[in-house]
């Protein structure tokens, strides 16, 4: 087994299939009903890498998170009509209709991106301004402005662990869940120098400290020591006070998650662990379809130049 090598390739699970982003290229492999690969590639895009804000600490992690929901939700987007295709069209809505009469053939983009900000605004509205609601109730038997800030938190995290649990039910987002496993484990695969092959992918674990829910443990850790630092005003000034931060406290959890998956330090490793074993909520092991899935996506953005794959 060769050297571990770090890099900043990383992927997410769609709807039967895989999204990878490289240094340079994105690529998206889903498997359609007849059982076929489609390889869809693309230039990376985005607010970070069309202003070159890559190298901006605390900057770049809050537009990145931006970036990363758009991606996700244009792939997402894309591997839902691969799997529906063949399926009789809808009659477009009034709603649609009028979108593609304004923005022409732009539509689609505006679309995608008034999604991004009504699921930013519902996860704002569920996971920050009702656990903070739900703390005040508390404020009149609590005085430390930390501890009522740690309820919140600890609501936070029982609001989105109940959320996980829910939908893992799911049949649809169990397979969704494998394919997140398959992708961490192909990364791993990868980054300990190993061809891209099914057997050699399928022994790594599929809990990376580089995943998006170790990211999202990070965000509720930062926001309750930071928000801990405003003390405990009104309701109104809280909620206002906890979005004007939001930026903030995803900055600083992108540099803190960019530096845990890179560092073998005994500290990172116990930063990562509670984001780890939230993973084992949201990964599953996959079967050997689904590994071939995650490993072509990843050939597709892999660079003849492997600096360039480096954090």
């Amino acid at each position: 087994m060769g050297e571990v090598r770090r890099t900043s390739i990383g992927g997410q699970a769609l709807i039967e299939g895989v999204m990878m982003r490289g240094p340079k290229e994105v690529a998206i492999v889903v498997r359609t009903p007849d059982q076929q690969l489609t390889v869809k590639k693309q230039a990376v895009s985005g607010i970070v890498s069309k202003y070159k804000l890559n190298k901006i600490p605390l900057l770049r992690g809050a537009v990145a998170l931006i970036d990363s929901m758009v991606l996700g939700m244009r792939s997402l987007t894309y591997s839902a009509e691969m799997i529906e295709e063949g399926i009789e069209d809808e009659e477009p809505g009034k709603f649609e209709k009028f979108m593609e009469k304004v923005f022409k053939d732009k539509a689609g983009d505006v679309l995608l991106y008034i999604s991004v900000a009504i699921a930013i605004m519902m996860s704002i509205g569920i996971f920050i301004i009702v656990p903070t609601f739900i703390a005040s109730f508390l404020g009149k038997y609590i005085s430390s402005n930390f501890a009522l800030n740690l309820v919140e938190g600890v609501v936070r995290l029982t609001m989105f662990l109940t959320y996980i649990v829910l939908i893992s039910r799911i049949k649809d987002i169990q397979r969704v869940f494998q394919y997140h496993g398959a992708e961490h484990k192909a990364i791993y695969c990868y980054e300990h120098g190993e061809e891209l092959t099914v057997e050699n992918t399928r022994k790594y674990t599929t809990l990376h400290p580089r995943c998006g829910t170790s990211f999202l443990f990070i965000v509720m850790m930062v926001s309750i020591i930071l928000f801990s630092t405003v003390g405990w005003p009104n309701p109104l000034v809280r909620a206002l006070t906890r979005l004007a931060l939001m930026p903030v406290v995803a900055g600083i959890s992108y540099e803190i998650i960019k530096f845990g998956g890179r560092s073998n330090a005994p500290i990172m490793k116990l930063v990562n662990y509670p984001g780890l074993m939230m993973q084992k909520l949201t990964t599953l092991e996959p079967d050997d379809g689904q590994l071939e899935v995650a490993i072509e996506a990843l050939k597709n953005v892999l660079v003849d130049n492997e600096e360039e794959t480096k954090w």
